[in-house]
């Protein structure tokens, strides 16, 4: 049996009316949601027509399915990413944007860097969720979220493994999840008071990374001391072969299940949704005449009508995902407040790439979903004239409650977006 829908078991499961409330307005978002689908796009497919608040999705665009949410969206195009180009540096830059470690965020992506800055006691300071991420293993090439500069968060390709995590200390009853947390608690005590003996014996260089093991340990720790609100766990995802691409539609909607329920549980407000790596060779044999590789795919050129259609047709695919992660929050009241979970979050659909057959990353396209708690203004198509993304990554943190002007490298500009805040 596969995860139920989050919208059908969520709300037994944290124990709340299914009434929807007045949309919330206290201009701070309460959580993050980065989804990501790879290989750039073909903006003739992709766009709206119109502008500003009168748009619209053409019949059998890649964006149609989310037409509706078109009043949560704001649709963005236009953005360029400073120093970077091609696939692997897209795939670095896009949520890193080029920062080190003197830099606002550290070098870290804009997720981790958000998760660092929230004052919460989480289970997890942010969850990372993956579909096919890792059969090349972690490189430029697989990996979106950062800790630091070339310091990987590698995302749970397995939606078994990721409910484990999740619900593992639950399914034995209150009292055995009590004694597993102690004893771990009793291991993670042990090798602390054992590093901080160790620090005293080291030099400076040495020290600095033995204090981001500390840092990881305290991380540890605060996991192991918050269980969020969760009564009875769901059902268990049952997944195939998890690099069949076949199985490729059964594990995103586990995922996106997955990072709804943690999110509604109080498990973690931030969370990213990879599918795939850029360069993805995934065959989405699913999507009716497709039978080429994802990459391949997106590097045809208008003398292919057929071709560039499939890539179009496979990108739909990805928006219908994205729709679904949409419904999913939408479906559920606010736990804490007013509205829905879909009006209280930030949800962004990112690319690495702006057209894929040019290998470029400028014109990138975003989308951005969810109320932020009333901090932004969305039911918008809003084209920037080549401004850095770096803009949009500040607007996600100050929606989030952080005060940051800049993000990765500030020459690259200052300022959140203009026209994305309310």
């Amino acid at each position: 049996m596969k995860l139920a829908g989050a919208g059908l078991v969520a709300a037994p499961f944290v124990n709340l009316a299914r009434t929807r409330r007045a949309r919330a307005a206290d201009g701070v978002a309460k959580r993050l949601v980065i989804f990501f689908s790879p290989d750039g796009i073909v903006h003739s497919h992709w766009r709206p027509t119109g502008g500003g608040t009168d748009f619209s999705f053409p019949a059998g665009s890649i964006l149609e399915p989310l037409a509706p949410h078109q009043d949560n969206l704001i649709v963005m195009d236009g953005l360029n990413f400073f120093q970077a180009d091609n696939h692997e540096g897209g795939m670095e830059a896009m949520l890193t944007c080029k920062g080190d470690a003197g830099s606002v965020g550290g070098g870290a992506s804009v997720d981790q860097f958000i998760a660092s800055q929230l004052d919460t006691s989480t289970k997890f300071k942010s969850l990372e969720l993956g579909i096919q991420t890792s059969a090349w293993g972690g490189s430029n090439q697989t990996r979106m979220c950062y800790s630091a500069p070339g310091q990987f968060v590698t995302p749970d390709d397995s939606p078994l493994n990721v409910y484990d995590r999740m619900f593992g200390d639950l399914l034995g009853g209150e009292e055995e999840a009590a004694k597993l947390r102690e004893r771990r608690q009793r291991v993670v005590d042990l090798v602390t008071e054992e590093t901080h003996s160790l620090r005293q014996e080291l030099g400076s260089e040495e020290r600095h990374k033995l204090d981001a093991h500390l840092e990881a340990l305290a991380t540890v720790e605060q996991g192991l001391q918050a269980s969020g609100s969760c009564g009875e766990p769901p059902l268990a995802p049952v997944i195939g072969n998890l690099f069949s691409d076949t199985q490729i539609p059964d594990i995103t909607k586990a995922q996106i299940d997955l990072a709804v329920i943690g999110l509604s549980c109080g498990l973690t407000n931030v969370a990213t949704i990879q599918l795939s790596h850029t360069v993805s060779q995934s065959v989405f044999s699913w999507v009716d005449g497709v039978n080429e590789g994802h990459h391949s795919l997106s590097h045809i050129d208008d003398s292919n009508p057929a071709g560039v259609a499939h890539f179009a047709a496979c990108e739909r695919w990805s928006a219908e995902q994205f729709a679904y992660l949409l419904e999913q929050l939408a479906a559920l009241p606010e736990p804490e407040g007013e509205g829905t979970m879909l009006d209280n979050s930030v949800v962004l659909w990112a690319k690495e790439m702006g057209d894929s057959r040019q290998h470029v990353c400028t014109d990138v396209p975003f989308v951005l979903a969810g109320g932020g708690g009333g901090c932004f203004t969305t039911g918008q198509y809003l084209s920037f004239d080549g401004e850095p993304h770096n803009k949009l990554m500040v607007s996600l943190c100050q929606a989030m409650g952080l005060s940051n002007d800049t993000f990765g490298q500030a020459s690259f500009g200052a300022g959140p977006l203009a026209g994305l805040m309310a």
